[in-house]
């Protein structure tokens, strides 16, 4: 669990600067283009506040929910992502690239937790 809790810390981070990248990228035109950092936000936080033995469990079960939400909600402009590959027409392609970074980090860091708590189950 203390793994978790860095990786919780890291994936926060790393949400926080695809968030900040997205928004320059995109020529600070959209608010919107925040959003992975205003998911991160609250993983860092989590990451940090759990860094207390009494709060670890419950920090990554927290961030884990966070996280899947952002997963499911970055799923629909995943689906755009193989016309941005190809040379497509797709309105935000930005958007569309920041989004699918956004839902495997997401879904990454799901899996990577899911996995520390079988092992946790199984230990």
């Amino acid at each position: 669990m203390n793994d978790m809790i860095l990786v919780t810390r890291v994936v926060g981070a790393v949400l926080i600067v695809i968030g900040i990248a997205g928004y320059v990228l995109t020529g600070a035109e959209s608010v919107t283009a925040l959003l992975p950092a205003i998911l991160g936000l609250p993983l860092l936080g989590l990451g940090l506040w759990g860094g207390q033995e009494s709060r670890r469990r419950t920090a990554v079960h927290i961030a884990l929910v966070l996280a899947l939400l952002g997963f499911l909600g970055t799923l629909v402009n995943v689906i755009e992502l193989p016309a941005v590959l190809t040379g497509g027409e797709v309105e935000r392609p930005t958007a569309v690239v920041v989004s699918s970074i956004t839902s495997l980090v997401c879904l990454l860091y799901v899996v990577l937790g899911v996995r520390s708590f079988i092992a946790a189950r199984r230990g």
